[in-house]
């Protein structure tokens, strides 16, 4: 990239990615601090090469739901037609309430003397705010190691949710995990109809703030029909081959372990498997981690993945018993994201008396002290008076009961 100092004046512009941006985000990613040697980076190295290679592809399917939709959604910040910045997100969930930021790339040396790089990334992350409104929530995951960016992401209002740790299972722990029969006797395939039963492991395998956030649904558990399609053609092709199942529990009629093993027949990279356990069923993983040993034998020996979090000290202790090796360390965050509403009216017009004018009562309200006056004294006559209007006087008798003096009638005269 040209390195030629930017003029003070120039405004940093946000839009969506092109074709000719590829160039550019390559630069960034290998400039940047945040491009190490770790599992993302090198994912995300592969991820250009495939956006290269079905270009044409990609944006076809992005037309339209599926889940290759979002499989590249990228924003670039322009500062004087030269790009100093970019940022990727993609939808979490189904319902779209969770976005996920993949990450946040700057080029310190484009920016002005006025801009520095975290002002470029905190434009990037508002900016996806403000445009994609059905985000609720937004959740990133981020290494331990790279303070510029917790930094950022801390400015912009992240919060820790927890801590994973991501472990590597050598080819030589595979074999010996093979050679071990699994006791799984109600292990079953995964489908669509089962969608129901995972749902519900993975709501009782989390705490209630990362269920609240993650905000997953059935449909969630579920693979549409064109997502079928493309797993079949990248099988047929030998690029991918995938396998999952779930041990059911025939007394609860519930799932309490789930597994999904992504395998590499080629050879190019590692395993990545997904492992969800019951909290009560925590002797379900060496069982489980031996199934997915005995399916990896039919592809060429490579490293198994898989991730544990803080929450579960049952997995960190397994694996660190059987000998898996610590390979990074990241921590998860989130933020909500609350969009303002425009009022059709100034506030400064609304007038005190106006706004209080709602809560002042239509009728009087009737106290203790004159339902029980109204309780004493017959409605038909005045309190004080009798039927024809006379005077009459009340006076408490030796008992203190109340007793009524009527008034004395005159004399007749007499004749």
């Amino acid at each position: 990239m040209n390195n030629v100092p930017l003029p003070k004046d120039c405004k940093i512009e946000i839009r969506s990615w092109q074709y000719r941006d590829l160039e550019t985000i390559e630069a960034l990613a290998t400039e940047s601090d945040s491009a190490t040697s770790d599992s993302c980076s090198l994912s995300f190295g592969r991820q250009l090469q495939n956006v290269r290679h079905w270009y044409g592809l990609l944006k076809f399917i992005s037309l339209f739901p599926n889940r290759y939709q979002h499989y590249f959604w990228v924003y670039v910040a322009e500062q004087g037609q030269h790009a100093i910045g970019m940022i990727q997100v993609s939808p979490f969930n189904s319902a779209r309430s969770t976005w996920r930021v993949d990450r946040v790339l700057t080029n310190s040396q484009r920016t002005t003397a006025q801009l520095d790089t975290s002002d470029t990334g905190s434009q990037l992350l508002r900016h996806c705010f403000e445009t994609i409104v059905e985000a609720r929530n937004w959740l990133l995951e981020v290494n331990v190691n790279e303070k510029t960016t917790l930094a950022l992401y801390r400015q912009n209002g992240f919060q820790p949710l927890a801590q994973l740790t991501y472990w590597a299972i050598a080819p030589e722990l595979l074999e010996q995990l093979a050679q071990h029969e699994p006791n799984l006797p109600n292990l079953l395939p995964a489908s669509n109809a089962d969608a129901k039963l995972l749902y519900q492991l993975d709501t009782v395998s989390m705490p209630p703030l990362l269920r609240q956030v993650f905000d997953r649904h059935i449909n969630d558990f579920k693979d549409s029909f064109f997502n079928r399609i493309l797993n079949a053609l990248g099988t047929w092709l030998g690029r991918t081959e995938s396998a999952s199942g779930y041990v059911f529990e025939p007394q609860r009629k519930a799932a309490i372990g789930y597994f999904k093993l992504d395998l590499c027949p080629d050879g190019t990279r590692c395993h990545q498997a997904q492992l969800t356990v019951h909290p009560a069923y925590t002797w379900l993983y060496p069982e489980l981690l031996s199934q997915m040993a005995q399916i990896a034998r039919k592809v060429p020996p490579q490293a198994l993945q898989l991730a544990s979090a803080d929450y579960q000290p049952e997995r960190e202790e397994y694996l660190e018993k059987l000998g898996a090796q610590r390979i990074e360390h990241t921590l998860l965050m989130s933020r909500s994201v609350w969009h303002k509403i425009r009022e059709t009216r100034p506030l400064d017009a609304l007038q005190l008396s106006e706004m209080l004018q709602g809560l002042q009562p239509r009728a009087p309200i009737p106290t203790r002290i004159a339902v029980w006056k109204s309780m004493l004294h017959s409605p038909q006559s005045p309190p004080g008076r009798d039927s024809e209007g006379n005077g009459r006087r009340t006076a408490r008798d030796n008992n203190g009961s109340l007793k009524e003096d009527l008034p004395k009638k005159p004399p007749e005269p007499q004749s």
